[in-house]
C-alpha cells in the first residue's frame, strides 16, 4: 500500500502529513507494510527540506522531517500510489487535471475524508507559528483515522 500527500510546494502541509503518518504507522507496527511520501503541485522548492517553521513545530511533537526533500507530482505517481490525498481543493483540482486516464490512484481531499470538520488544511506559509501548530493538530487527528482505514485495507 502506498500513500502520497500533496500540497502546493511540498514544504509545509504535505511533508507534515508524511512525517505524522509514517510515525503513527511505525507505532502501530505497520511501517514496513505502507509506504508514505509527499509531493507538491509546484516546482519552486524541489530538492529542499521542509520549511524551517514546519520542521520546528514537528520536532516539538516528536516528528523528524529533516530527511525529507521536496518533489513535484509526476504523471507516474498516479500509478505508483494507491491513495493520493490533497491538502486543499486547488491541489485536488490540479491532480485531477493531470491524472492520466485509467490510473489506479484514488484521489481525495485529506481532511474531507478523515477529519470531517474542515475540507482543507490551511496553508500556514504566510502566517505565524500558530498556523503550523493548527496544521499539526488537524493532520494528527486525520492521520489517526487514515491509519484505521489503512489497517482495514491490508
Amino acid at each position: 500500500m502506498r500513500v502520497l500527500f500533496v500540497c502546493l510546494g511540498n514544504i509545509c502541509r504535505s511533508p507534515t502529513a508524511e512525517g505524522v503518518l509514517r510515525h503513527q504507522l511505525q507505532a502501530e507496527g505497520l511501517g514496513e507494510l505502507i509506504e508514505v511520501a509527499s509531493a507538491g503541485t509546484g516546482d519552486w522548492h524541489v530538492g529542499k527540506q521542509p520549511d524551517s517553521r514546519t520542521r520546528r513545530a514537528a520536532q516539538l511533537r516528536g516528528y523528524d522531517l529533516s530527511q525529507q526533500r521536496a518533489q513535484q507530482v509526476k504523471a507516474g505517481h498516479f500509478n505508483d500510489y494507491d491513495l493520493i490525498l490533497a491538502m486543499d481543493k486547488s491541489n485536488l483540482g490540479h491532480l485531477r487535471a493531470m491524472q492520466p486516464a485509467g490510473a489506479k490512484a484514488e484521489l481525495d481531499l485529506f481532511l474531507r475524508r478523515y477529519e470531517g470538520a474542515l475540507d482543507e488544511v490551511p496553508d500556514p506559509y504566510y502566517g505565524g507559528e500558530q498556523g503550523f501548530e493548527q496544521v499539526l493538530d488537524l493532520i494528527e487527528a486525520a492521520c489517526r483515522q487514515l491509519v484505521i482505514e489503512l489497517k482495514g485495507r491490508l
